[in-house]
């Protein structure tokens, strides 16, 4: 293991951020994916907004957000590696319009020149 990844693994055993995440929980109950799509789903996660990527800053003091598991590390693994979602909604079409089958379909709308 790299120095780096073991001094991130550090600030993870740390008590101070099990009190942060514990804080965060407290405070935000639900997973806020969930919540924005009208599911009450409890959080178990506490998660950066903003992937701090080892940056010390980001990590202490960065905004954290409520997860469930499967959100945590599903849907906002796919969004940091990706740059997308990869949900597809009822109708069979990928949710996010960050998607590349969405981009091909915004690009074949417009006009040809």
């Amino acid at each position: 293991m790299s120095d780096h990844r073991t001094q991130i693994g550090r600030w993870y055993r740390h008590s101070r951020w099990a009190r942060k995440a514990r804080n965060q929980l407290r405070s935000k109950p639900l997973c806020a994916i969930c919540e924005r799509a009208g599911v009450v789903m409890p959080a178990e996660i506490a998660d950066h907004v903003i992937p701090h990527k080892g940056d010390y800053k980001l990590f202490w003091f960065g905004q954290l957000q409520s997860l469930c598991k499967h959100h945590h590390d599903g849907t906002k693994k796919q969004l940091e590696n990706a740059g997308y979602v990869r949900d597809i909604g009822d109708d069979g079409y990928p949710i996010d319009g960050a998607h590349p089958f969405n981009a091909k379909l915004t690009s074949c709308a417009s006009p040809r020149r």
